[in-house]
């Protein structure tokens, strides 16, 4: 195997032209009151229908409008849930759920109060099939919800789930919508809800720049305590660390490569984050590309591709390689890859005996300083294999949109695309993206594999935890025997703050500013 180095510098040095031009443009702060909160993220908002967001700010900016029947604690504690709409929230038996709803709670633009009925044409709403929800999953074991009376209702499943309260409930499709408010609507909107509930209102959003939450004087639940919050939209985590240090926010993530230096010497008056994430990074290879079709030329890439390279030059060796999308440290990761490392000779092998030769593949990527070093590493490595690679960059908004369905068959062209996700506290929230119904939509590799499917249905519903073990090993196993994944790591959530908040942070990596603390 040939070895070779990269000097990761020479990637990110234009970080620092970007983040000074970056913090010169209108709309940033320079100063917070007490009573401002700004925290930044990466991506733009696309929509605020729960059933159709793509996470990131847009789910930030729900957890401040939207209410959920519980939510998560912060990751470094568990992410531990507890009740939060609702008063009282109580499985029954394996298929039953009883809740009670606070008291209070109001819908903004006059439609009333919140209600059993709005909880059932919610979650409903979100697994019914024809509406087409990529997050339809996290109810499909939904029978039905009985709203009983105004605040109390039961959640019937049409068999046991044992991920609801950690990945439906409290996520994404875990948003309650006003069911009066929708049909007024029409039944759709993208980024003006027809009514919310919520520790905040949605204010304020300057596109590409600045999303505003305020107080809703109407919430009847625990208030927050900032009065305001301001969400920064700095895509390069270089900049925004540069925009953070000349105070341009109170909250940030930071890029890995920057963890040593920033914690030997941090900016004044700020505390450094360092925890396990759940956010997962891989390399798809996707088999419906007509490239790409051939097993053996998918498995040319596998071994081409040194992740050990990128652990160096792009995380600064401050994390191991993943053996699958389940996180490192959990009981449910995989002892090991099945392909352990780099081998350029048994990769120029596989694609001899393909009868490929001159293959030219091309790499969609994301187009902040960190992926883009990611992928000039790969570009590098494959080349060493032999397989020219030609990278297109996307910013975030236009990069989702390769892969779906909905805007044409190019997502059938896609050869690789270097991709991260956030995961869950259960090992299904992780894998659930690369099942059959998931192609064209997240599961950009076209991977269909029935064994998969039945391993999955299984493992959502088994409470036996050895067996959930044997099963989510099983199907990373499935995932990489495909030669339609290459598994890279688990990006460390690396974050600052001013010593006077105390964050919470979700298991996505994402914060929860409604929960936001000021140290006394």
């Amino acid at each position: 195997m040939t070895g070779w180095n990269i000097d990761r510098r020479k990637f990110l040095k234009a970080a620092g032209a970007l983040g000074a031009g970056l913090m010169m443009r209108p709309g940033f702060a320079w100063s917070a009151d007490g009573d401002t909160l700004r925290i930044r993220m990466e991506g733009d908002l696309q929509t605020l229908d729960p059933a159709f967001m793509n996470g990131g700010i847009e789910d930030v900016i729900m957890r401040g409008i939207y209410v959920t029947l519980n939510r998560f604690g912060d990751l470094r504690e568990g992410s531990p849930w507890a009740p939060w709409g609702a008063e009282k929230l109580e499985q029954k038996d394996p298929k039953t759920i009883a809740f009670t709803l606070i008291d209070g709670l109001k819908w903004s633009n006059g439609f009333g109060a919140v209600t059993a009925d709005d909880v059932k044409f919610s979650y409903e709403r979100i697994a019914h099939p024809d509406l087409g929800s990529p997050w339809a999953y996290q109810f499909e074991q939904l029978d039905h919800i009985e709203a009983v009376d105004a605040r109390n209702g039961i959640i019937h499943l049409k068999s046991p789930y044992q991920p609801l309260f950690v990945v439906s409930l409290p996520y994404y499709g875990g948003h309650i919508l006003s069911r009066v408010g929708m049909e007024k609507a029409g039944g759709k909107f993208t980024t003006e809800p027809p009514a919310t509930c919520g520790p905040y209102i949605f204010a304020d959003w300057q596109q590409k720049q600045k999303v505003t939450l305020t107080t809703n004087p109407n919430w009847p639940g625990p208030r927050p305590e900032f009065g305001k919050v301001e969400i920064y939209i700095v895509s390069d985590d270089q900049a925004a660390q540069l925009a953070y240090e000349a105070d341009a926010f109170d909250y940030t993530k930071i890029a890995t490569s920057a963890t040593k230096a920033v914690k030997v010497s941090p900016p004044a008056d700020t505390a450094v984050i360092e925890a396990q994430s759940t956010r997962y990074v891989w390399l798809t290879i996707n088999m419906l590309s007509p490239r790409l079709q051939d097993i053996k030329v998918r498995q040319a890439v596998q071994y081409g591709v040194d992740v050990g390279q990128i652990l160096i030059g792009v995380y600064d060796d401050l994390v191991p390689r993943s053996t699958g999308v389940v996180q490192p440290g959990s009981k449910f990761a995989r002892a090991k890859n099945l392909i352990e490392g780099a081998d350029y000779e048994k990769s120029a092998a596989l694609l001899a005996e393909a009868g490929v030769n001159d293959l030219t593949l091309t790499l969609t990527v994301m187009n902040d300083s960190i992926r883009t070093a990611t992928a000039q590493i790969i570009q590098a490595s494959l080349e060493q294999a032999g397989i020219k690679v030609e990278i297109q960059p996307y910013d975030e908004a236009a990069f989702w949109g390769v892969g779906d369905k909905t805007q044409g068959d190019g997502y059938k062209n896609i050869d690789l695309a270097l991709m991260d996700f956030a995961g869950g506290v259960d090992p299904s929230e992780n894998l659930v993206w690369f099942r059959p119904d998931q192609i064209g939509a997240y599961n950009w590799s076209g991977f269909d594999s029935p064994e998969y499917e039945a391993a999955y249905e299984d493992l959502v519903a088994e409470m036996d935890p050895a067996k959930r073990i044997e099963l989510s090993n099983r199907m990373e196993d499935l995932m990489e025997q495909s030669g339609c994944f290459m598994f890279i790591c688990h990006q460390p959530l690396v974050a600052i703050h001013r010593t006077g908040l105390e964050p919470v942070i979700y298991p996505d990596g994402h914060p929860n500013p409604v929960l936001f603390k000021k140290k006394a």
